[in-house]
């Protein structure tokens, strides 16, 4: 329905869509916790996007899409045949993950009865690759991880085209994150500099807290460069971005050669070359190099911490583990009692007819004008520690915008302190995002367990067609 907006009670709007989020974000969790609970954390190595073209060999093993086929107890890195074995026989002992590869030939989906679907996996790992992904690959990628899951973004130099296509590592990556359907407004706060460094030792930044950099598989110290690229940060875009390991005399939003993300309710980690995951071994006829076990960095460390804190483990970021009692904690969660505890631009939470709530009479609508405008909902909320939190909200999107390419009026939903500052945005919807009736959407905040949040939604609305976005029966449930 392309109807315009009319005067409606605006005054708690925004705080209910940002309840909206939370309440998804509490039910993926605690389901994500059962499962981590009953099952290893799985783990997906792509071998789709040329990563044995040339001279790569990134691959944990050659049996596919199970490495357990060649040797079902692995004890050292010959045992699977591959450049990234010693990484995958190291998670394979622990007795803590189950490992795959998505085979050459097959696609990246999302949501599919697949049996490497991304849906039944917690990490994807992404090593160097060099083909770009499709329209449909890129929205399974950035929709697994805001629905929870972990990106591991693996670069190499720039030029570094191993298959000859036109295509290396730094434009593959900074084309899914530029060039998607679900948010292209740097959604992880950083993107890939298109350079060749040659041979360099990045450090780390000291800390004594971060779960990468002091996971149980060691402290990192350092890393290598032998012909890589590093990251240019924004945390105006994503204020969860975070440089870990710099080339020297950098700092800060650039020359970052190992950084973490979150996007929704996931995480991502990029690392600026493939040569510290390399460890020497593989298919014959590839040269390859040992930077597993070279002792200018700590580059295993750095690969296992990292895989354990974008799995959801190695620090409190999952929520449970402690004693919670299930609830939905946001107020007014429908609507139905109008503007009741929230806050919101007058008009916003309303009940005219010109968009239909999901159930009852109210529902929180932003934006509709067919005018340049800003429009806010949101509520604070505290989530008690030790409790699993999703954050989910149903959503509706109706536009008269016709350009199937550029998102004109946008939704962002962000989780800020109590400061007003942005801890993460969850989501950025727009008007490419129109269809009919509502879309639940649904966000893991175990991470901010223990702490007072804010919820909110942002709409900016450009100045000719008109984008409604609607909002109705939000939920924060921990448990």
């Amino acid at each position: 329905m392309l109807g315009f907006r009319r005067s409606r009670h605006r005054l708690t709007t925004a705080l209910a869509a940002f309840g909206l989020l939370l309440t998804g974000a509490a039910v993926q969790t605690a389901t994500a916790g059962a499962a981590a609970a009953a099952t290893p954390h799985r783990i997906l190595f792509d071998n789709t996007k040329a990563e044995t073209a040339g001279n790569a060999d990134w691959i944990i093993g050659t049996s596919q899409p199970d490495p357990l086929g060649q040797d079902s107890t692995p004890s050292a890195e010959t045992d699977w045949t591959g450049a990234l074995s010693a990484w995958g026989v190291a998670l394979q002992k622990t007795g803590n993950y189950s490992l795959k590869t998505l085979p050459s030939g097959s696609g990246i989906t999302y949501g599919t009865t697949a049996a490497t679907d991304l849906q039944n996996f917690d990490t994807f790992v992404l090593p160097e690759p060099n083909i770009l992904l499709s329209t449909a690959e890129k929205t399974a990628v950035m929709t697994f991880v805001q629905n929870g899951g972990g990106l591991f973004l693996v670069s190499d130099h720039t030029g570094s085209d191993r298959n000859n296509d036109g295509e290396d590592a730094v434009e593959v990556i900074n084309d899914l994150m530029s060039n998607n359907s679900v948010d292209s407004t740097n959604p992880f706060g950083f993107t890939v500099d298109t350079l060749n460094v040659g041979t360099e030792d990045p450090r780390a930044i000291s800390s004594t807290t971060d779960p990468v950099l002091n996971g149980s598989f060691g402290k990192v110290t350092g890393s290598i460069i032998r012909s890589g690229t590093t990251a240019t940060l924004s945390p105006t875009a994503n204020a969860a971005v975070k440089g870990l390991l710099y080339r020297s005399g950098y700092s800060g939003n650039t020359g970052a050669f190992f950084a973490t993300s979150t996007f929704g309710s996931g995480r991502v980690a990029f690392w600026g070359d493939s040569s510290p995951i390399d460890d020497g071994t593989g298919q014959s006829g590839n040269t390859l190099y040992d930077g597993w076990n070279d002792t200018a960095g700590t580059n295993a460390a750095l690969a296992l911490n990292a895989t354990e804190w974008l799995a959801g483990t190695g620090d409190s970021g999952g929520g449970g583990g402690g004693t919670c009692t299930a609830a939905q904690l946001l107020a007014n969660p429908g609507f139905e009692s109008g503007s009741s505890s929230w806050t919101a631009t007058t008009g916003v939470i309303t009940t005219a007819t010109g968009q239909a709530a999901r159930t009852g009479s109210y529902k929180a609508w932003l934006n509709g004008n067919g005018a340049a405008n800003t429009e806010t909902l949101s509520q604070s909320v505290t989530i008690p520690a030790g409790c699993a939190a999703t954050l989910s909200f149903y959503l509706h999107v109706d536009t008269a915008e016709t350009t199937t390419s550029t998102a004109y009026d946008t939704l962002k939903a962000q989780v800020l302190n109590s400061s007003g500052t942005v801890l993460a945005t969850l989501a950025t919807y727009s008007n490419l995002n129109a269809a009919t009736g509502y879309a639940q959407r649904t966000f893991n905040l175990g991470s901010y367990a223990g702490q007072t949040v804010t919820v909110k939604f942002t709409g900016v609305e450009g100045s000719i067609l008109q984008t409604s976005f609607v909002i109705d029966d939000t939920a924060l449930n921990v448990s």
